[in-house]
């Protein structure tokens, strides 16, 4: 077997497959259909200081090569994650991260405070794609203020490795992950889902009761290579890359533009294994190719 393991900063991988935000529920939801423990690790769904109920049915919409979705981020909030589905998270040998939100810069800083007192969660993504309340919504990740702003202020209460996930719904995205790194991310995850809309022919109203939401899926695959290997020429730090990732061929693609580590996200929904079926075509892919190490691949996109 080849050697599939990375490094996210402080965190050792053993493989570079991750599970994204909001497609693994806690992860414990999957221990019926495989070892969790086989993923290089796993994101946790987004948590938020304050419980959120999420956004009125319906929320999700199937499309032709994907998905939207306008969940709204619901959570029982951080203090809930902390003393009851932090425990739960104990038994697993990989590693765990916490997806953190919120509204204001106070609200993420005080999640991020409370995650940081959890030995077991060995980092945190921060989901820089909320709207912020203060500034009319407009999300956090579409300035280099504002999502300076933002990273700098968690940066200063959370001690272990902090990700950065960038939005894709903006003009230059080299320049808003060079904001993130400056401010102190030690990772970048991107992309976040495309802003996008369904609408019911029949009764000529939009599918979704947020009228927009998130796209998912393959069909932001091409979007979101772009994004990772423009990005991956600005920055320093280690990408992560994900968007329409649904085998390992994908997953390969992502490396050569250089990301260090993929997430697998909608492919969760279509099929449970999707993540261990990608470990499997990684090694296989690197095997044919001959080549002894995932690192031998990352950035090394032939121009």
């Amino acid at each position: 077997m080849a050697d599939l393991s990375t490094i996210i900063h402080n965190i050792k991988l053993k493989n570079p497959v991750l599970t994204a935000s909001g497609t693994f529920g806690y992860g414990v939801e999957f221990d019926d259909f495989f070892d969790v423990n086989l993923l290089g690790g796993f994101i946790v769904k987004g948590t938020t200081i304050h419980p959120r109920q999420g956004n009125p049915y319906p929320r999700m919409a199937e499309t032709s090569t994907g998905m939207l979705n306008a969940v709204g981020l619901q959570n029982a909030g951080a203090q809930y994650f902390a003393t009851e589905i932090y425990p739960k998270l104990l038994k697993y040998e990989t590693n765990v991260l916490v997806n953190v939100s919120g509204s204001t810069v106070e609200e993420y800083v005080a999640c991020a405070e409370i995650i940081n007192e959890l030995d077991h969660i060995t980092g945190i993504e921060l989901n820089i794609s909320c709207p912020n309340v203060k500034e009319g919504g407009m999300a956090f990740g579409t300035s280099c203020p504002s999502a300076a702003a933002v990273v700098s202020a968690v940066r200063k209460v959370y001690k272990k490795t902090l990700v950065v996930k960038l939005s894709p719904n903006v003009t230059d995205i080299a320049e808003i992950a060079k904001a993130a790194e400056g401010a102190g991310a030690d990772s970048l995850s991107l992309i976040n889902t495309v802003l996008g809309m369904a609408i019911n022919a029949e009764t000529r109203k939009p599918v979704l009761s947020t009228i927009t939401g998130g796209l998912s899926g393959p069909a932001i695959k091409p979007i979101a290579l772009r994004m990772v290997w423009q990005v991956s020429q600005a920055v320093k730090i280690p990408i992560i890359g994900l968007g329409g990732i649904m085998n390992a061929t994908d997953a390969i693609e992502f490396f050569l533009a250089g990301a260090s580590a993929i997430q697998v996200g909608t492919a969760n929904f279509i099929d449970p294994l999707a993540t261990v079926k990608i470990i499997d075509g990684i090694d296989h892919y690197l095997n044919r190719h001959k080549i002894s190490a995932i690192s031998e691949l990352i950035g090394c996109l032939h121009l």
